[in-house]
């Protein structure tokens, strides 16, 4: 049975692929207009920005948008079945991605899928090629995204935002404050204090901590270029923080970054309040702050806020066994 259409040969040859570049976006913006994610992950501000980091590259195969890195498994992560150089993959983009990823295992024995969320794992499971391919699926859960009611975080209501509530007032009432949604009149401030937020936090020393520097440095770069929303949170004209965000899809934003100084207290509650309340869709439902990485204190503050509710992620690979 023919499940869709393809416009695109069969053949697929991954040397033909091509870096994510600002000239890409349209290719991006319409895959992910048709097919809307749920992913953080997928929204072309966030792949272009991180497109150093993955080494990330890209082709159109069968009406389907192929993301993928033939060196990041191996250089900042290990692969699970402890092969060297295997291809890593997100989430083929498209009407059928169960199908595509079904393809990409007969054709490549040495790959992953990262980043699959439910309903693809779902799908898969229901192929007969499946069980016969001998795949397997294990949850990646430091790279579940967390997934909150928007109106909550912006009303903080109730005994469980207490804490968060009272944080909040503390900063409205101690600081002589002022909040502007980014343009460019504001990128200048946005990257000093992302300067100064690295001196304090040492990324020299932190490799994670660096390639994030670097991701943000090609999002203040190319600001023009791309389709993001910020915050910026002054006190006494000197900037205590800033955020940046967007629509992943037509009823949810997704908080990239989020950079405050902890020594006005209540700041990062502060900025996230008032980004909330200004920034986006204003129809938007919910808000996707990603993941914790599995960092015991992310995660933590993550789970303070009270998440509606996770998007679960899966790592996709085959047994050799």
């Amino acid at each position: 049975m023919l499940l869709f259409h393809f416009n695109f040969p069969y053949h697929m040859n991954l040397n033909e692929a091509l870096p994510i570049e600002l000239t890409s976006k349209p290719i991006f913006t319409q895959y992910f207009k048709d097919y809307p994610p749920e992913i953080s992950e997928f929204t072309f501000t966030n792949l272009f920005a991180w497109q150093e980091h993955y080494n990330l590259l890209f082709m159109e195969w069968r009406d389907h948008l192929l993301i993928f890195s033939k060196d990041f498994l191996g250089k900042w992560k290990a692969s699970q079945r402890r092969v060297n150089n295997p291809l890593f993959f997100f989430p083929p983009v498209g009407e059928s991605p169960e199908i595509v990823i079904i393809e990409l295992f007969k054709k490549y024995k040495s790959l992953e899928i990262h980043r699959a969320d439910e309903p693809i794992i779902s799908k898969l499971q229901s192929t007969p090629d499946f069980s016969e391919l001998n795949l397997k699926i294990i949850e990646d859960r430091d790279n579940w995204d967390y997934v909150y009611d928007k109106s909550e975080l912006i009303d903080l209501a109730g005994n469980k935002y207490r804490s968060k509530r009272r944080q909040l007032e503390k900063f409205l009432e101690h600081y002589k404050y002022e909040f502007y949604l980014i343009s460019e009149e504001w990128l200048e401030s946005c990257k000093n204090f992302q300067e100064k937020w690295c001196l304090i936090n040492e990324c020299q020393k932190n490799k994670d901590l660096q390639e994030e520097q670097n991701a943000i440095e090609r999002l203040f770069n190319n600001y023009t270029e791309l389709d993001y929303n910020g915050g910026i949170l002054l006190v006494d004209d000197n900037t205590a923080g800033y955020t940046i965000g967007e629509m992943l899809n037509k009823n949810t934003n997704v908080i990239h970054i989020e950079k405050a100084h902890v020594y006005y207290q209540g700041s990062y509650q502060t900025i996230n309040n008032f980004f909330l309340k200004e920034c986006c869709s204003q129809d938007a439902e919910f808000v996707n702050r990603e993941q914790d990485l599995g960092i015991e204190g992310l995660r933590k503050a993550k789970q303070s806020y009270h998440p509606h509710h996770m998007v679960k992620k899966y790592i996709i690979y085959q047994d050799s066994k």
